[in-house]
């Protein structure tokens, strides 16, 4: 039997205050619509109408008041569940493809100290995981990587698998120093991780790309720039870490167009 959510104090409160309000303010438009109606028809209110026009909304209606804000917590509370849930990769339980993609613009865009980096994580030699032991195995290698990558980083960072064996870490305020610090964690932990599928060792590491930033730019920008640097160390060896600043990056492609 599954068990119904516990409430917080802080909504048992406001569900209170908010029946107490909408009965008294009911048994204030009882009140009117009794005199009035009792004036027209009849000599006017006296002792038991009066009793009346104010037991009535509070027999009958703070209860339903009561019950109906109860619901209406309990469908919000469902909501954000449901929010939170498809916002999730079902495998890793990090963020998917299009809520990381949003999460972080919407963090680029409202924040005025335009800091951070942006790293792109892929894990190596993926496929001959999967060769080699199954997809069975190769789900448990990505959840096990993905709870690693979120141990490794900072409380408020953001963590998205953005398909297949690549994952995508923004790291908001963050400094060069910090972010390459974090970028090393996480591959040196990965590394570390003993993964025995059915009892034969596995190893496990990863290849990062990673694009640091201290003016306004975009996510699409940043991506393909931190994903430039993932594919270079793709190309010269795997498990390491390839970081620049945005400064040099955009340098680095001037230099280029000038050349050709």
């Amino acid at each position: 039997m599954r068990r119904r959510p516990q409430m917080p104090r802080l909504a048992w409160e406001k569900i209170l205050w908010r029946t107490i309000l909408v009965t008294l303010f009911s048994v204030l438009v009882s009140l009117v619509i009794s005199e009035i109606l009792l004036s027209t028809f009849s000599g006017g209110m006296n002792g038991t109408g009066a009793a009346t026009a104010i037991l009535i909304p509070i027999v009958l209606g703070a209860p339903m008041i009561f019950y109906l804000s109860l619901k209406n917590f309990e469908l919000e509370q469902a909501y954000k569940r449901l929010e939170a849930s498809a916002a999730r990769d079902s495998l890793t339980q990090c963020l998917n493809h299009g809520a990381f993609v949003a999460r972080t613009s919407e963090i680029l865009k409202r924040t005025s100290r335009q800091r951070g980096a942006l790293l792109v994580i892929d894990a190596d030699h993926f496929k001959s995981i999967n060769d080699r032991f199954g997809h069975e195995t190769g789900d448990m290698a990505l959840k096990q990587i993905a709870t690693i990558i979120r141990a490794s980083v900072r409380r408020g960072d953001l963590v998205g698998r953005m398909g297949g064996e690549e994952f995508g870490v923004f790291l908001p305020d963050a400094s060069a120093t910090l972010a390459h610090a974090i970028a090393e964690a996480i591959r040196v932990n990965i590394e570390h991780f003993h993964f025995t599928p059915n009892g034969t060792h596995c190893p496990l590491t990863v290849s990062i790309g990673g694009i640091t930033f201290d003016m306004p730019m975009s996510f699409g920008d940043l991506f393909r720039l931190a994903d430039e640097r993932l594919y270079k160390v793709k190309n010269t060896g795997r498990n390491s870490i390839e970081m620049a600043p945005i400064d040099d990056t955009v340098s680095d492609q001037r230099n280029l167009a000038h050349a050709v």
